[in-house]
């Protein structure tokens, strides 16, 4: 089948590795930005590839398929929308948005026009994260009691949204995945330390009705890197840590039985549990174009993206009322 033609917005922090994918997949027709730095950028990585300066001639562009946005966050909506109604494929970057309405206006277009909308969840096509999803639906953990999650670093330091919104996105749709259901709660509280009024550190807590909870702490004002995502269930545990340089994904034989009505702790060895080596972002692109040729909803769909967005939304609500629960019907 042939391979159908892309051209990527934006080729700046993380651009830059879209355009360098898509243009290793052969995809890639075209690179804008409205910044001389990331087009010298996109000619450095792609030297054979158009690159322009404004997005509106993209729009207009027949021989183009698909548009996938990795610009700032404020801009998603309204260049989705006009791309959506030029009849283009979208893949976006997270966030989707900057809130749950628009989000949902943006899935709204998609539906109207018949267009392909997914939304840049990498976490979603990390192999290990492919491989906790099968061990937990397989019973390998037993009950999933809850999960937690950490993702913590010094910068990438934003102006237009706060690290609720540009980390915490990652591990929401992992955690939606794993539970298959929605909160029915969620808490949030965290500190402005950088920029008035804009969240540099926040810790969530997502509370599910089957009663199982989860807690995302983020923050780019932490002195070292992490990214661990824990899975504590009643027969195992399961640790992936993103920043290990192998073994990323490891089973541990832990558990608590009781004897006499007294708890007992069983520690048993730690396993590697081996994983593809795929890069997580390669798969995600090949993903989206596979999605515009045969017309399938991609994994990390509309759907997923406002889902996500309500609950970032919840958790903004309870951070700005500093912790108060917050029921997801109220968003």
């Amino acid at each position: 089948m042939k391979t159908p033609h892309i051209a990527v917005l934006g080729c700046g922090y993380w651009g830059q590795n879209l355009v360098r994918n898509f243009h290793q997949l052969g995809a890639l027709r075209l690179v804008g930005d409205v910044a001389e730095a990331g087009r010298v950028k996109a000619r450095q990585i792609a030297p054979t590839v158009e690159v322009v300066d404004d997005f509106d001639s993209i729009f207009q562009r027949e021989d183009v398929a698909g548009v996938v946005l990795a610009t700032p966050a404020e801009t998603h909506e309204t260049l989705t929308l006009r791309a959506l109604e030029s009849g283009k494929d979208v893949f976006v970057e997270k966030p989707m948005a900057l809130n749950y309405l628009q989000g949902l206006r943006m899935q709204a277009s998609a539906q109207q026009h018949g267009r392909i909308l997914m939304v840049g969840h990498l976490l979603e096509y990390h192999p290990a994260v492919l491989k906790l999803r099968e061990l937990v639906a397989a019973g390998e953990l037993g009950r999933v009691n809850y999960i937690y999650s950490n993702r913590l670093n010094f910068g990438k330091i934003r102006t237009e949204e706060n690290a609720l919104w540009s980390f915490a996105p990652h591990d929401i749709a992992v955690i939606l995945r794993l539970f298959g259901e929605m909160p029915i709660e969620a808490t949030c509280v965290g500190g402005s330390y950088i920029t008035p009024n804009l969240a540099d550190v926040t810790v969530s807590c997502l509370r599910f009705q089957s009663g199982v909870r989860a807690h995302i702490f983020v923050s780019w004002l932490n002195p070292f890197k992490e990214q661990q995502l824990v899975v504590v269930g009643d027969r195992q545990m399961a640790v992936f840590n993103d920043t290990a340089p192998d073994n990323k994904l490891r089973l541990f034989n832990q558990r608590v039985e009781f004897n006499n009505q007294q708890p007992v702790l069983l520690r048993g060895e730690a396993s590697v549990v081996s994983i593809a080596p795929e890069e997580p972002l390669r798969r995600e692109c090949q993903h989206f174009l596979d999605c515009v040729l045969s017309r399938a909803t991609p994994l990390s769909d509309a759907t997923s993206g406002v889902n996500v967005l309500k609950i970032l939304q919840a958790c903004q609500c309870s951070l700005q009322l500093n912790g108060r629960p917050i029921s997801l019907n109220e968003i």
